[in-house]
């Protein structure tokens, strides 16, 4: 009886079993029994293919079927049901070698499965979850001391980094506060009211030096393939991030070194920060002292300018520009970019000594037998002193934001106290604040007075005050007044601004959305939808860029990637700048332009500078300079994130790729499905004869004849295999060293692809498990919490709304503010 209905049609099958389908055209839902025939229709399929391994006795992987059988087990065993879903969603199960069941079959019992989780989620009573207290992580601090006062530095780039929990650090489970903590809070405190009233502190010049990175130098007059005339790209030049403490102007001194020819033209010279020329000096190699024959030395050699600097991280590039250009006529081609090196004839120079004549001529000849280079001009470091003529004095911009009495310069009259320091309170504390907090904080302003102090002195007070209050610190939800322990509520208005604030600026609430709250519209229809809108228009919402997108597909971690220098000598500091910020403009094209979130996936163009463009050796596009454009991809290996040198690269071990790292990123990151940790005692893959006599492909395929390391392999390799064509910093490829690439793969459940392109395409099938895990990761951002059991059928429900819209970015973060996890929490309430 079982063999004959398992074989049935599946539409017939679910008629009789009492499967609930989902609706396809012309046929209607069937709904699902309860009891337990949820329990008895699934077994027919259980007892052909599984019960074998997964009964009472063997208990293979640690799962009893039986135990299932009773009724109501959907909610008993939900971890069991949930790994049934995985195994045999993503084909892991039947094992391979074992007869496997038809698609049809498999997607009837996916579909029962899925169709009674949702039941059980849709009949649990509502749980929107708590958030513990949370303290404003590094990021979020910065942002809002910034809004609240003005001032431009980053005080918490000095505290210690912040715990991550979730793969995000703004959970508030794990920002804890220690008493190190606290003193660099009052310290901060301190500095940050200084300096917005008084300006910064008046600083005594000093001096750090910069090294070049010692990538493998451009040599020879032939122009090179990566050659930008800015001199940017070339390995010549220097690229370093240095921190500015304030405004002010800074010397900048260059050492130089390698050769020029004689008889060159002077070689112009450029000081870049942030990506935007500041400064252009001569590099005039006649004019050095000390010439050697036929080449001119730079070593030793310095050139010097000041620059006005704004206070915080920059980042600094010194070039030698148009370095192949305005060379002698002996190392000129036709064209600049075919010139090619001319034996030299000999030839004294100008003004040289006759009686030196024959010493010149041994030389020469001697010269000419070596390798030397004769044009390998190089910026070997940079000293960077200052500050000089500092900025002096508070901004108009911090005195705006506290004097709101409207007296910036003298002339406050008592009653400017109370409304100074409740307009400031009010803004740090994200909440309407009461008249003891106000009577608090003007008695500092007053007992500062008191003591001989200036009332800015008293201001200052008042603010160091804010700055280290909890209610500051800390984004605190309390429970409503008579709340019943553990049961859902609201959030106030002016806690709602701030989750959605913090969520979409990591940044306090500005004067619209605090007026929304205040007024308390910003629930009514509309409203919260038009505030929505305008935040991710905002240029602040480019904090999602660099805080959610570079935490979920990790392309922070390239602050501290060292790929191997003698395996990768063009990665250099321009190259990992250029891939962070490839990676960040095309996230926040999606977030600016209201893309659908496949695009992460599937989007064929992208955003390079030159630097990028010459690495990635993409024929036909022509990027000149610095500056980031939007690039078409069409016709070409790359697409979506998959493909940008950020991923690939803190995907890949410093000296190889890793189809297990970036299969395992996969899974986490894009489907939804980490893999169980490694069990202990597993061998180490030997790749010693990788790239010479076998591939890294076929030690894996070794490595997976272990039954302990198959399963999970099996499904994480494939991914892996399909950007093999990608090395360890993102670069094309054909092959690993003399072994030709296989870049396809096998998925458990049979599915084949080929390449990036054919990952690509198993991936849109699978798009709504990529939506699913997108909507997981940016709940739990939003939150600032792991998400439970509970939160499930609030992330079904963000994924299906989203669907309706093409997946369109706004359409995910309007689900999750106007979810009940969003908007409510769990009371503790008292007992």
């Amino acid at each position: 009886m079982h063999r004959s209905l398992i074989f049935l049609p599946p539409l017939s099958l679910a008629l009789l079993l009492g499967l609930a389908v989902v609706p396809t055209s012309g046929h209607q839902t069937i709904p699902a029994k309860r009891g337990i025939v949820f329990e008895q229709a699934l077994w027919p399929y259980f007892a052909k293919n599984c019960v074998a391994c997964h009964d009472t006795k063997t208990k293979a992987g640690g799962l009893d079927l039986l135990s299932l059988k009773r009724g109501g087990s959907a909610t008993r065993s939900r971890e069991e049901w949930e790994s049934v879903l995985s195994k045999v969603k993503t084909g892991e199960m039947p094992p391979q070698g074992s007869p496997k069941p038809s698609q049809a079959e498999s997607r009837a019992l996916l579909r029962q499965i899925e169709a009674e989780l949702e039941r059980v989620d849709r009949a649990a009573p509502p749980t929107p979850g708590s958030v513990t207290a949370h303290r404003l992580n590094r990021a979020e601090y910065n942002n809002t001391v910034q809004e609240l006062l003005g001032v431009s530095f980053r005080p918490a780039d000095e505290f210690a980094q912040d715990d991550s929990g979730y793969g995000f650090d703004n959970i508030g489970d794990v920002l804890s506060l220690s008493s190190s903590q606290m003193e660099k809070y009052v310290a901060a405190s301190e500095k940050i009211a200084r300096v917005a009233l008084f300006g910064p502190e008046l600083l005594q010049p000093a001096l750090a030096r910069h090294e070049a990175s010692g990538r493998n130098i451009v040599v020879g007059p032939t122009i090179p393939a990566s050659y930008d005339v800015t001199g940017l790209n070339v390995p010549n030049s220097l690229h370093t991030t240095h921190r500015f403490p304030v405004d002010g102007e800074y010397v900048f001194r260059f050492g130089l070194n390698g050769t020029r020819p004689l008889g060159s033209e002077p070689l112009p010279f450029g000081l870049w920060i942030d990506g935007k020329k500041v400064q252009t000096l001569t590099i005039d190699a006649e004019g050095a002292s000390g010439f050697s024959f036929d080449r001119q030395d730079l070593s030793g050699r310095t050139l010097e300018c000041r620059v006005k600097v704004k206070a915080g991280d920059h980042w600094v590039a010194a070039t030698i520009e148009r370095m192949y250009e305005g060379l002698p006529p002996e190392f000129s081609g036709p064209s600049p970019s075919k010139r090619k090196v001319v034996p030299r004839e000999f030839k004294l120079p100008p003004g040289f000594p006759p009686e030196r004549a024959e010493e010149f001529r041994k030389r020469f000849e001697e010269r000419k037998k070596e390798k030397v280079p004769a044009n390998d001009a190089r910026v070997s470091a940079v000293e960077i002193g200052g500050p000089y003529a500092q900025t002096q004095g508070p901004s108009a911009a911090s005195l705006r934001k506290i004097f709101v009495c409207g007296h910036l310069q003298g002339g406050h009259a008592p009653a400017c106290t109370p409304k100074i320091v409740g307009n400031l309170a009010r803004r740090a504390f994200r909440r309407p604040v009461t008249p003891q907090e106000i009577a608090r904080l003007s008695h500092l302003v007053g007992l500062a007075q008191k003591n001989g102090d200036s009332y800015e002195e008293g201001i200052g007070l008042a603010v160091q005050g804010i700055l280290v209050s909890p209610h500051f610190l800390f984004r605190i939800e309390r429970d409503q007044p008579l709340a019943k322990p553990n049961t859902p509520q609201l959030l106030t208005q002016h806690e709602l601004a701030s989750r959605l604030s913090y969520f979409l600026w990591s940044s306090t609430p500005d004067d619209a959305l605090r007026a929304c709250a205040d007024s308390q519209t910003l629930r009514k229809p509309g409203v919260l939808e038009a505030q929505v809108q305008r935040m991710l228009a905002s240029p602040k919402s480019h904090a999602l860029a660099e805080n959610f997108a570079g935490q979920w597909l990790q392309f922070r971690a390239l602050e501290s990637v060292k790929p191997d220098r003698s395996r990768f000598p063009e990665f250099d500091e321009y190259l990992r700048l250029s891939m962070r910020q490839e990676t960040e403009l095309f996230f926040d094209s999606i977030v600016k332009e209201d893309q659908s979130i496949l695009t992460l996936l599937l989007g064929k163009y992208t955003f390079l500078n030159e630097r990028l463009a010459s690495f990635y050796k993409i024929p036909g596009i022509t990027v000149v300079g610095p500056t980031f454009r939007k690039v078409d991809l069409t016709g070409t290996a790359r697409g979506g994130i998959l493909t940008h040198a950020s991923v690939l690269t803190v995907t890949s071990y410093p000296n190889r790729t890793s189809p297990v790292l970036r299969g395992k990123w996969i899974l986490e990151n894009i489907l939804n499905a980490p893999p169980p940790a490694p069990p202990p005692g597993v061998p180490n893959l030997d790749v010693s004869a990788v790239g010479s006599a076998t591939s890294l492909r076929q030690q894996l395929e070794e490595h997976r004849k272990n039954p302990t390391c198959a399963s999970c392999h099996a499904r994480m390799d494939p991914l892996g295999f399909g950007l093999e064509n990608f090395d360890a910093i993102g670069a094309f490829r054909k092959n690993d060293g003399t072994v030709a690439i296989d870049s396809s793969g096998s998925l458990p459940d049979g599915r084949t692809f080929q390449g990036a392109d054919g990952l690509r395409t198993i991936l849109k099938t699978d798009s709504g498990e990529f939506a699913q895990c997108f909507a997981t990761k940016l709940l739990t951002y939003a939150l600032g919490r792991g998400l439970e059991r509970y939160d499930r059928a609030a992330v079904s429900a963000i994924t299906k709304s989203s669907a309706a819209k093409n997946y369109r970015f706004s359409s995910l973060v309007q689900a999750i503010v106007t979810s009940k996890p969003f908007q409510m929490r769990q009371s503790k309430g008292s007992k």
